[in-house]
């Protein structure tokens, strides 16, 4: 239609709002009237409640209440829902998801749980009164690692889970497995730790909750990934109440990563205190509540072996993980490592068969969930340290080992062992390309003038795979103003992803107007009988699907409004580059002054797009590093990465979406890691002063590169890339880093590597 804006690398229209301090988040908003909430949390991991002595608080100035979980539980109100389904292996029982309240009334199970509620006229009257309720504990022994919460003599944490354990899940043929690893010429094995993660968006969580007791109607003012997908989980589930009956806003949104799909004890506590006491409350977290509250990322131990035969072709993988639920299922918590890694673990190899046993423990630490990958940044560490490792033991380069086990194009759609169907890629390829730019075959004579310096210096790849698709279902309004303008509504919503300019490109090309005319806007149920969320890297294709259905039905509204002002037929109605003309003739009408003549609204119509198979993003990455064996300080000196992201909707904002998953991937390799006394369940390390964070000057500059296979699944041939740089930096980079202390004889150290694990592990070698 003469626009051709997808494709082009548009400058993003929401940074000039952010950079200049005039977006709109959460804590932004405030409702005349509104009182605030503090929530006094257990300082113990685990322990039980003996008493709440609520009377010094309640006189306390501008004190409206203080609720406890006794109260909440009168209210009788649902649990927080766990959505993840997993059956157990061999008949077993399916996973167990405990009754969780938003305060708790009997035990609390994680430092930092919930207990009671203060509401004020002020933010500081409630923080001071919050000091004054007074509970008496009897604390419980805690348990915070997974590996030991299954031990036969570790606390029990909930009675419904004996022994821990949230479900038994397996994948794959255990069978076929077992007999190629006892025909095998050579098994590597690992065990690998994918380290426990806090989510640290630069927006903490906040709600402003509403009840309007004339129409039975509530309001909730809070970040998410999609307001459909909250008020989905919450309305029916915990409230009993229809959704219309739940109005779910969400404006700005600082960052998520995953930890803001999901609903949290405030959000509900709150929301249901608004209509207990009759007024407006708001509640925003601050930074130490977030480390203790946030739902946490990855935390699991895996036993992982690659068998393969004497030219180095892999016949199977076989993995035992123990991943940590922390002390409640959470919403999609013990899904996390059973089917959001499932099945990837044979990465993009023609592996033959595969098994996997999961089993999730509930521990004594903030509970668990979908961070940045959801599973597929664990599964391409556990077969991407495997296939280095088999390399190194084999003696065949990491390259060639790779190369002689990729599926190849011509065997495409292909099914793998672990039971998705690769519709398309060229890994060998994208793997040369990845050499190529890394400067991969000129590496050895940079290392020996590093090693004339003292330095140690390694080169490591890692070939990942992941599936993007996000919610099955995803929506959005379209509506061509009387202005000369179009209003776009989104069922998703933007974590700071750049959708509107994707979006906006998306409908310029759909109705051949200019870019600029276009605004998108999202987060409000009001706007749309239904919707999805962002997440699982879907908001591109599911987004953009959405969007162009919606462009679709305005311009047949259009032509029936254009076909009533030129006194022709609905069928000689065409349309192109925004106007709409009578078939064969010059007699034209424009879209805006189609939108004028259809009244004051405009024209407006919804699309609903729904696409259920999965894409396969995938990529080489590569990381060069240096040493120092004095300190054990890692530089990394270069990093390449070659994505195949199919069609490529705005190659600039999809450049930035590698550079923040490389930096966040890498900083969990290096340095981030949450970390809890195993005796007392404390978090060690719950504020910025102690929790590493990646910065900028710990990161080189990046050579990103795009080699794509377009997507055969879905019609814009997309792929997704919001999770591929966490998914390939990690085994990137430690894969590097062995390379440079192999002649050490260190054949393995465990995420994060930080200065002080690296100097041991040198000196212990050296010993």
């Amino acid at each position: 239609m003469g626009v051709f804006a997808v494709g082009q690398p548009y400058r993003r229209k929401e940074d000039d709002r952010f950079i200049t301090g005039k977006g709109r988040y959460g804590d932004d908003v405030n409702v005349p009237g509104q009182a605030y909430a503090c929530f006094v949390r257990s300082p113990y991991a685990h322990a039980r409640i003996l008493t709440i002595d609520v009377e010094e608080a309640l006189a306390s100035p501008g004190v409206l209440s203080v609720l406890t979980g006794k109260d909440l539980a009168q209210a009788g109100l649902g649990g927080m829902p766990c959505i993840a389904v997993l059956p157990g292996r061999d008949g077993t029982r399916s996973n167990v998801t405990p009754h969780r309240t938003a305060l708790c009334a009997e035990i609390a199970r994680h430092a930092g749980d919930p207990v009671a509620m203060v509401i004020a006229t002020t933010w500081q009257q409630a923080r001071d009164a919050m000091d004054l309720v007074m509970v008496e504990y009897e604390e419980l022994p805690a348990v915070t690692d997974a590996v030991a919460a299954l031990a036969p003599d570790a606390p029990q944490i909930w009675p419904e889970a004996p022994g821990n354990l949230v479900v038994d899940w397996e994948q794959g043929d255990k069978k076929a497995t077992d007999a190629a690893f006892a025909g095998a010429h050579h098994v590597t094995r690992l065990r690998l730790v994918n380290n426990r993660l806090v989510a640290n968006p630069m927006e903490p969580r906040m709600v402003i909750a509403q009840y309007d007791p004339a129409s039975d109607q509530y309001t909730v003012h809070t970040p998410t990934q999609g307001v459909f997908r909250w008020r989905g989980l919450t309305a029916e589930a915990v409230f009993h109440i229809p959704p219309e009956k739940m109005r779910v806003r969400t404006y700005d949104v600082g960052g998520s990563f995953g930890m803001k799909a999901f609903l949290y004890p405030e959000q509900i506590a709150t929301l249901w205190a608004a209509k207990h006491i009759g007024r407006t409350i708001k509640w925003t977290a601050d930074r130490a509540e977030s480390f203790l509250s946030d739902n946490q990322g990855r935390d699991q131990v895996n036993d992982a072996e690659l068998a393969l035969d004497k030219d180095g072709r892999m016949l199977a993988v076989r993995v035992h993980t123990t991943s940590n639920a922390g002390a409640y299922a959470s919403v999609m918590g013990p899904g996390v490592s059973c089917l959001g890694a499932g099945g990837l673990q044979v990465g993009v190899y023609a592996i033959p068969v595969m098994y996997l046993n999961v089993t999730p423990a509930f521990t004594n630490t903030t509970p668990t969930d979908a961070y940045r990958g959801a599973g597929r940044p664990e599964a391409a560490y556990i077969i991407e340290r495997l296939v280095d490792a088999a390399a190194h033991e084999m003696g065949i380069a990491p390259d060639e080992l790779r190369a002689r086990n990729f599926i190849r194009p011509d065997q495409m759609p292909y099914t793998t062992a672990g039971g998705y169907i690769y519709d398309s890629g060229d890994f060998l390829n994208v793997m040369k390309e990845a050499r190529r730019l890394a400067k991969w075959d000129d590496f050895a004579a940079r290392k020996r003038e590093r090693v004339a310096k003292g330095e140690l210096s390694g080169i490591g790849m890692a070939y990942y795979v992941e599936k993007a698709g996000g919610p099955p279902m995803e929506t959005a309004r379209v509506d061509v103003l009387p202005d000369d303008s179009i209003r776009v509504f989104m069922g998703n919503q933007s974590n700071g992803m750049g959708h509107e300019t994707v979006y906006a490109q998306i409908i310029a090309d759909a109705l051949g107007v200019p870019f600029e005319c276009i605004r998108v806007t999202s987060g409000d149920t009001n706007e749309l009988p239904a919707g999805g969320l962002s997440g699982g890297s879907g908001s591109g294709l599911m987004g953009s699907g959405a969007a162009n259905l919606a462009a679709g039905a305005a311009i047949a509204k259009g032509k029936l409004t254009a076909a009533e002002q030129l006194e022709a037929a609905v069928v000689d109605i065409e349309y192109d580059a925004g106007q709409f003309r009578i078939a064969g003739t010059d007699r034209a009408i424009s879209l805006f002054d189609a939108a004028r003549a259809s009244g004051a609204d405009g024209l407006g119509a919804n699309g609903e797009y729904h696409n259920t198979p999965f894409q396969f993003p995938n990529g080489c990455h590569i990381c060069e590093v240096a040493i120092d064996p004095e300190t054990g300080i890692i530089r990394i000196l270069n990093y390449t990465a070659v994505d195949d992201f199919g069609n490529v909707l705005n190659p600039m904002i999809v450049e930035g979406q590698v550079h923040g998953g490389i930096v966040q991937g890498l900083g969990q390799a290096l340095g981030e890691h949450a970390v809890y006394d195993p005796e007392t369940g404390q978090m060690l390390n719950g504020s910025f002063l102690d929790y590493w964070m990646p910065r900028a000057d710990d990161m080189p500059q990046f050579t990103i590169a795009f080699k794509n296979s377009p997507c055969t699944t879905n019609e814009m041939g997309i792929k997704g890339c919001g999770e591929a740089g966490s998914t390939g930096a990690p085994p990137a980079l430690v894969n590097a880093v062995l390379d440079a202390v192999a002649h050490l004889g260190i054949t393995h150290v465990d995420m994060p590597l930080t200065p002080f694990a690296m100097w041991q592990a040198i000196k212990r070698a050296g010993e």
